[in-house]
């Protein structure tokens, strides 16, 4: 049976809590000390879980169910409400509101049950530290590209190109989220497309000398770790590829055995 405002204000304490079900998952939990919680039941990834909707009677049977469309609505779209709180606390931001913080949370509260917890973490720390400070009070659709381009000019004055280019792509998927959910107006940054120093690609250091490539190959012939990093470091050798335009000096030659997996130095 639903619930109806005069059951609610009718109901007494008890000795213990005890729940008034209005259905699909929305109930009051009356208090032993007279107080009367909103309270929806959902499940997200095989595991039950509780939203909390406010205080009756300040929060009424109508404006609660209302919340509880809005709370599924987000569950239908891969949004944990309860995950959103706990991020939006932690950011230090209302999950109510229309800031980028708020958003961020929001975002980052969606991708909790697909990403692994380094990877989650990882982007999380970034936002706290490079995005939040400027950006998370800030109404979402009243950020600019010049705005946005101070923020991440601060991460490139620290020398942390690469953070750079990646705030810029987390600071993208927050802005196009926002786009589909009906939050922003568009993504600001496309517009900053070459306005970011590009990283300074550097190659990886090579050996060309006999007698280091001669101690690399007997330091693989004697790795006595496990049996699968052994095979893939005798294997290695066999696919080395020169530096562009080397030549070996005169005199040595490095002659590679498939079948044994060694190797022999002539000089």
């Amino acid at each position: 049976m639903s619930l109806s405002d005069k059951l609610i204000a009718a109901a007494k304490p008890a000795a213990k809590p005890y729940r008034l079900f209005d259905g699909g998952g929305l109930y009051v939990e009356v208090s032993p000390s007279g107080g009367k919680y909103w309270r929806l039941k959902y499940r997200i990834a095989s595991k039950e879980r509780r939203a909390a909707l406010g205080v009756y009677p300040e929060v009424s049977l109508k404006v609660a169910r209302n919340r509880a469309i809005d709370v599924k609505r987000q569950l239908s779209s891969g949004v944990d409400p309860g995950e959103q709180k706990r991020v939006a606390r932690a950011l230090g931001v209302s999950p109510q509101s229309d800031s980028f913080g708020a958003l961020a949370a929001e975002w980052l509260g969606q991708r909790r049950t697909t990403w692994s917890d380094s990877h989650w973490t990882k982007i999380d720390a970034m936002l706290k530290r490079d995005l939040l400070p400027w950006l998370g009070a800030r109404p979402i659709a009243g950020i600019t590209p010049p705005e946005l381009l101070a923020v991440l000019r601060r991460i490139e004055a620290r020398g942390a190109v690469d953070t750079t280019k990646r705030a810029r792509i987390v600071a993208g998927q927050v802005f196009r989220f926002g786009v589909a959910t009906g939050k922003a107006p568009r993504d600001p940054t496309p517009d900053l497309k070459g306005a970011i120093a590009p990283a300074v690609k550097q190659h990886l250091a090579a050996i060309t000398e006999p007698k280091a490539a001669g101690r690399l190959m007997a330091a693989i012939e004697h790795y006595e770790g496990t049996p699968v990093v052994r095979a893939a470091l005798r294997l290695a050798p066999l696919t080395f590829v020169p530096p562009e335009n080397y030549v070996p000096p005169d005199g040595w030659n490095l002659t590679l055995s498939a079948r044994s997996g060694g190797c022999r130095l002539n000089g």
